[in-house]
């Protein structure tokens, strides 16, 4: 089963680099605003890379992360938010831009990397 390891110590790079790893066509970003199911985030709310996970939450749990590409993007964003209190936003990239897979949120992460793949040929 592919995990993310989430602790405070984390700089919030090394987590988006660790889940493009497995999903080369996705990426993360972290937003100091919540979002529900079928909205997307401002990039005015989109925190720095160079911040460390303890910086932007208030939960500081410690533990893995599944990111199972049988997952659902919403369950994936929902998940991160209530183990570790971080409001992150699941992107595609779509040819040479990255969307934010609001309309796609009841798609499995594997779905949304085919999907990506699809624009790469």
């Amino acid at each position: 089963m592919k995990t993310l390891k989430i602790s405070d110590e984390k700089k919030l790079k090394d987590i988006k680099q660790e889940f493009n790893a497995h999903f080369p066509h996705l990426k993360i970003e972290f937003f100091s605003e919540e979002h529900h199911e079928g909205e997307g985030n401002s990039r005015m709310a989109m925190y720095d890379d160079k911040l460390q996970l303890k910086d932007i939450r208030k939960i500081h749990n410690e533990g893995e992360l599944s990111i199972d590409g049988h997952q659902k993007t919403s369950t994936f964003e929902k998940n991160f938010h209530s183990h570790f209190g971080v409001n992150v936003q699941v992107f595609r990239k779509q040819g040479r831009i990255w969307l934010q897979t609001i309309l796609t949120d009841d798609w499995t992460l594997g779905q949304q990397e085919h999907k990506g793949e699809e624009y790469d040929n």
